[in-house]
């Protein structure tokens, strides 16, 4: 049997109040549009995708979509310099 707290016992020290650092909802938002497209991709790297998705628990859609975010900014701002 697991032993309920009792959180109003004792005194509550070195309290620190700090301040909101949490952006509002609307800044949560995705402001990148996306648009679907039609790849063909090798199996032997859907199924790295696939599995280091399943590892940490994401779509594995996801990933793909930073790797190639990641690349195209990387090379994007090397013209640039």
């Amino acid at each position: 049997m697991i032993k309920k707290i009792n959180y109003s016992e004792g005194e509550i020290k070195n309290v620190e109040k700090i301040d909101d650092f949490l952006p509002p909802p609307e800044d949560l938002v995705l402001k990148n549009q996306s648009i679907k497209i039609t790849l063909s991709l090798s199996k032997d790297s859907v199924a790295f995708f696939k599995d280091e998705a399943y590892k940490h628990h994401i779509p594995y859609q996801r990933i793909i979509k930073t790797v190639l975010d990641k690349y195209a900014d990387h090379y994007k701002n090397r013209k640039k310099a």
